[in-house]
Order: structure tokens, then C-alpha cells, then sequence
């Protein structure tokens, strides 16, 4: 083994401490809050990613889908008629789509009530909040009641909160952050959204 060969042995097997220790060391199962933000395209995708996942190991799954009105979404077709998942849109479209404040806030706590349903559901493995983060920006929602109704669902119940502007309450409440950056993004070039990349 050359000179190279043996310091990135050496190297990696360090690393491979320092990682095996931290896995030792997370001893706790619980369920737990995710939240993905940011301004950055692939927030609601890897939520759906998360749901095959928990699919595949026999979990149920609960999505509500707020904001959004569409029902025509590749994931939709596909994962809304597996076994094991309750899919729900809830949302009449986005603010500039609906034009109507008073509705909108209408529908936004309607949804919020049938989404409750699934955090106190101990059956339920796995909720989805797909674009929540909009209804507590717009004041739509009360984030204390909604903090409150997160803090008290099942212990084991994971939840994945999806959205731009996700309020620091929620982020601070939440025991994985990701933030989503926007860099490129084809649409700005006048590239129209396409079935299996955008829908």
C-alpha cells in the first residue's frame, strides 16, 4: 500500500469512529418533526420521498395537501392509490389563483380540522403537511394552536411540515430543518412546468 493509500485509510477509519460513535449515542425512537423550507424547488418531493419509505416498510401515511387545488400531480396517481395512505387535497389554489381572502381562510381552517384528525391518530405513521407553512405565514391559521396540536399527537407519529417562509416557532419546535435554495430554476427561462419533473 502506497503513502496516499495508507493516510486515506487511516483518515476514513477515524471518520468511522467519530460516526460510529454518534449512531451509538442516538439511543432515543421517537417520532419526530421535519421541516423543509426555503425558496428552492423539491421541498414537497422529498416529503413524497419520505412517504414511499414509509410505505415500503408497512406504515400508514396520512398527506394533506393544503394551498394546492390539483388533483392531476404524478405523485397523486401514483401514491394516493397504494395501500396504506389517505391523500387529501385541501386547498382551492393558490392566493393569487382564488383572489378571495375571506374563502381562503375558510378553506385553510376547514383543512386544518380534517388534518388534526390524522395528529391524533396513533394508527397513523407518518403525517404529511404539504405547503402548511403558507396558512401560518398569511395568518390564516393560529401557530400556537397548531404548535399545540403537534406537540400533542401520538408519540411515535412523524410529521413533515413542506414550505416557503416556514415561521421560526415552527422551526424551533422542529427536530430536522432543511432549507431548500433556490439557484436555477428552468421556469425563469420560460420553460413551461412538464409532467414527471414539475407535475
Amino acid at each position: 500500500m502506497n503513502d496516499h493509500a495508507e493516510r486515506h485509510a487511516a483518515r476514513m477509519a477515524r471518520k468511522k469512529a467519530v460516526i460510529d460513535a454518534a449512531i451509538a449515542r442516538a439511543e432515543e425512537e421517537r417520532g419526530v418533526l421535519l421541516v423543509l423550507t426555503g425558496n428552492g424547488k423539491g421541498k414537497s418531493t422529498s416529503a413524497f420521498g419520505m412517504v414511499a419509505r414509509a410505505l415500503g416498510h408497512g406504515m400508514q401515511v396520512a398527506v394533506a395537501q393544503f394551498i394546492k387545488s390539483r388533483t392531476d400531480t404524478g405523485e397523486e396517481a401514483l401514491l394516493a392509490r397504494q395501500p396504506g395512505i389517505q391523500w387529501r387535497v385541501l386547498g382551492a389554489g393558490f392566493t393569487w389563483e382564488t383572489q378571495n381572502l375571506e374563502r381562503d381562510r375558510a378553506t385553510a381552517q376547514q383543512g386544518w380540522m380534517e388534518a388534526r384528525r390524522w395528529l391524533t391518530d396513533p394508527a397513523i405513521h407518518l403525517v404529511v403537511l404539504d405547503e402548511l407553512t403558507y396558512l401560518l405565514k398569511y395568518g390564516w391559521l393560529d401557530p400556537a394552536q397548531v404548535l399545540a396540536d403537534l406537540a400533542a399527537r401520538p408519540p411515535g407519529q412523524h410529521v413533515v411540515i413542506t414550505g416557503r417562509a416556514c415561521p421560526q416557532a415552527v422551526q424551533d419546535a422542529a427536530d430536522t430543518v432543511s432549507e431548500i435554495a433556490d439557484v436555477k430554476h428552468a421556469w425563469r427561462a420560460g420553460v413551461k412546468a412538464q409532467k414527471g419533473v414539475d407535475l
